[in-house]
């Protein structure tokens, strides 16, 4: 088993990543025992599966995604709702309440045009729209925060290891951060600066996904804000 490529490095399409007994994973394809890119991205691997996460693309819906969408229609028996996707996406009112009702005049009592939703994808298989349910506890309708967008394709280094990048964020910061999926990311801070110093950061993060060491100047960035704006965190 080999790599040809340094994890995190700049990889082309058609591009050779490893041979042997890898797995291709997204935005990678085998052929003739060699793993190649399929997208312009950066190299990763996770124990035995190839990777390449691509410095542009659009959100596909997964089972399971959290997702933060707007609601841009209302229908007889639920909602349509942009989650910034090529797919627009159905919430039955099956999927809001128990309690079923057909009257559209009720439905926007509910959820009207414009509402933003917190909301998980409950199926979708490319064949038909994905469905959406808010049913959960924490899901449901925002009605406060500030929200901040960045390709999707970065959610993954706003999340980091483990979670080590968005718990960072949520301590330092102190604020609430809700990541959707999709790119979406809801922040409720208890002030506006809090709630500053966070968009600042996940753009700054969004920029900066490729390079290392960035959990580590996120937080001193941070940490000079505080002293260069003169408030300090409450705990």
């Amino acid at each position: 088993m080999t790599l040809f490529i340094e994890k995190r490095s700049i990889v082309v399409p058609g591009e050779v990543l490893a041979e042997g007994k890898y797995l291709p994973g997204a935005n990678t394809y085998a052929k003739n025992g060699k793993i190649y890119a399929s997208k312009l991205g950066l190299f990763d691997f996770n124990q035995d599966k190839i990777t390449v996460v691509p410095f542009k693309g659009v959100y596909i819906p997964n089972v399971n995604d959290q997702v933060i969408g707007k609601i841009i229609d209302v229908g007889l028996s639920g909602w349509l709702v942009d989650i910034e996707s090529p797919y627009k996406a159905l919430l039955p009112i099956s999927e809001v309440q128990n309690k079923k009702s057909k009257i559209k005049t009720e439905l926007t009592k509910i959820l009207d045009l414009g509402d933003l939703i917190l909301a998980k994808v409950i199926a979708f298989d490319r064949t038909r729209d994905p469905l959406l349910s808010i049913k959960e506890e924490g899901l449901g309708r925002i009605v406060s925060g500030r929200i901040v967008e960045i390709p999707p394709t970065k959610i993954p280094r706003l999340i980091g290891k483990k979670g080590s990048m968005i718990n960072m964020l949520k301590k330092e910061t102190e604020c609430e951060i809700y990541v959707g999926q999709n790119g979406v990311v809801l922040i409720s801070g208890k002030n506006v600066l809090n709630e500053n110093l966070a968009v600042e950061a996940i753009n700054r993060i969004a920029v900066e996904a490729h390079t290392q060491g960035l959990t580590d100047r996120i937080k001193e960035m941070i940490k000079k804000r505080r002293e260069q704006y003169g408030f300090s965190k409450t705990s």
